[in-house]
């Protein structure tokens, strides 16, 4: 039976094997989230970067750069962190460099550790996420990016979301993150929002006064069908890839 792991934040990281694993990386509020509708929208590909200097240098490059740290938008760059920013069809076929605070170090930081797979996963796009998860065959990792290395909650949640959807197939938790996230869900599956709205970063977009409600859009469940994959550097949308050819 294949085994489900969580990891709580990427500083845990040195402490578990990502070997041969799927990796699903979690950034709810919002870059995994932002990566689904960008991709919905109908963007090519996504290169995550370390830095917002790195992302700088592929404006020469005909990349949209888009920046975010500690939640707002980098002066200077094409776009932000917010989902609404992706919904643009303007962005259709277009290359994408994204660096976030948090997201986009989780993904690099798994990269490294010799995955079988690296998925993006949101509450958008859940169920097609666990099917994509159950094809695999392999033992299962649900990386949560935190806050700046802290435990958050909203990704959590979403971890005990995808486990409480595996249950039933042939998934075992292998470690107490794992029951401690699929408990949080449970406990909380029927307000979401509402709990989310305590978090840390659900109060700093009310800090920042956001003209839109990010917190909401997020939770959003099965709005998206595609399920983005990392491709050597680049997040892609394979469904779309198969499709195409």
């Amino acid at each position: 039976m294949n085994k489900v792991e969580v990891i709580h934040t990427p500083a845990l990281l040195p402490l578990y094997s990502l070997n041969d694993k799927v990796v699903v990386v979690i950034d709810i509020l919002r870059a995994t989230t932002t990566m689904c509708v960008a991709f919905n929208t109908g963007v090519n590909k996504i290169l995550p970067v370390a830095s917002p200097d790195e992302c700088l240098m592929f404006k020469e490059f005909d990349f949209i750069i888009a920046a975010e740290r500690n939640a707002e938008k980098v002066p200077g760059f094409d776009m932000g962190n917010s989902p609404f920013e992706y919904e643009n069809p303007f962005l259709a076929g277009k290359n994408i460099a994204f660096t976030t605070t948090n997201g986009t170090k989780a993904i690099k930081m798994a990269k490294a550790m010799n995955p079988n797979c690296i998925l993006i996963g949101s509450f958008l796009n859940i169920t097609a996420l666990c099917n994509r998860i159950k094809e695999s065959g392999k033992d299962l990792v649900l990386l949560c990016s935190g806050w700046k290395d802290k435990y958050n909650l909203e990704d959590t949640l979403f971890a005990g979301a995808v486990i409480h959807q595996q249950l039933s197939s042939a998934y075992e938790m292998h470690d107490d993150a794992a029951l401690s996230a699929y408990f949080l869900f449970e406990q909380h599956q029927h307000d979401l929002e509402a709990v989310v709205r305590k978090s840390s970063h659900a109060k700093r977009f009310t800090l920042l006064h956001l003209q839109t409600d990010d917190v909401k859009f997020c939770l959003q469940q099965d709005t998206i069908t595609l399920v983005p994959e990392m491709e050597g550097e680049f997040l892609v949308n394979k469904t779309a890839t198969q499709i195409a050819g």
